[in-house]
């Protein structure tokens, strides 16, 4: 009997580790499933995202841009520039800043001269003599990416620099694009107020900064499957650093030598 009890208690421990086996990885199945769900629905919605940025940017462009432009040759006519002078000024005043709007709700540098370029031409919106001098580096050799992980990237760069220039009340902020040979890495840096990243996110006291602009970057890295670390501390600036697993192209386009 001793034989047939120890062969049947084998046989039922082997049958519960398989079974424990085949559980862990039924569950493994069901966490990649749905990770993979969470990323296609992440996708969709920054597709959908871009997709109403680009519906808005025409109706500004060729809706509201035309109507003001019309609006002006109409106040042309009357031939009354004494009258007519402050109101033009206004109306160029609106028209670009309609331009300003389009441009960075679809921004054409990128659609047509691609990634290298549109990050100079996003760098120079800056005003010079304005009270935040902006850098925005690339290092290694420029290179172009597939359109979707362009514009990916570009809204990347383009929501560190605006937190940074809303927020961080810096006199000097610092990105650095450097493509590498299987991977774009960014990092960006300013010395201004900082803020606390342990503290809860909550409604910022005025002077001061949270980590909330964080939360759009995270979605966009996610997307792209990539990292994202920062540094933070009151009044010490604020450091991030962005690791993206992105394809180059094979055919290497250059980047024009003009500006727009």
């Amino acid at each position: 009997m001793t034989p047939i009890l120890l062969l049947l208690a084998l046989g039922i421990v082997g049958f519960v580790v398989r079974y424990q086996r085949r559980l862990i990885q039924q569950q493994l199945e069901m966490q990649e499933l749905h990770e993979a769900a969470q990323q296609q629905a992440l996708e969709a919605a920054l597709l959908a995202q871009e997709e109403e940025r680009r519906r808005i940017a025409g109706d500004l462009h060729d809706g509201v841009g035309t109507t003001l432009a019309i609006v002006k040759l109409h106040l042309n006519t009357l031939d009354q520039p004494e009258l007519t002078q402050e109101a033009s000024s206004l109306l160029d005043q609106a028209i670009n800043e309609v331009r300003r709007i389009s441009r960075n709700l679809l921004p054409a540098a990128l659609q047509k001269f691609g990634l290298p370029f549109a990050l100079e031409a996003l760098a120079r919106t800056v005003p010079a003599d304005g009270p935040t001098q902006v850098e925005v580096e690339q290092r290694g050799r420029p290179r172009r990416l597939e359109p979707k992980y362009e514009l990916i990237v570009y809204r990347v760069v383009q929501e560190l620099l605006g937190n940074g220039l809303r927020h961080a009340y810096a006199a000097h902020i610092h990105i650095v694009v450097e493509f590498g040979t299987d991977q774009l890495t960014l990092h960006y840096t300013d010395d201004g107020v900082g803020f606390d990243p342990t503290l809860p996110d909550q409604p910022p006291a005025p002077g001061t900064r949270t980590g909330l602009g964080l939360t759009n970057l995270r979605s966009r890295v996610g997307v792209l499957r990539g990292t994202l670390r920062h540094e933070s501390a009151p009044g010490e600036g604020t450091r991030v650093w962005i690791s993206l697993p992105v394809p180059y192209l094979s055919t290497i386009q250059p980047a024009p030598s003009s500006v727009l």
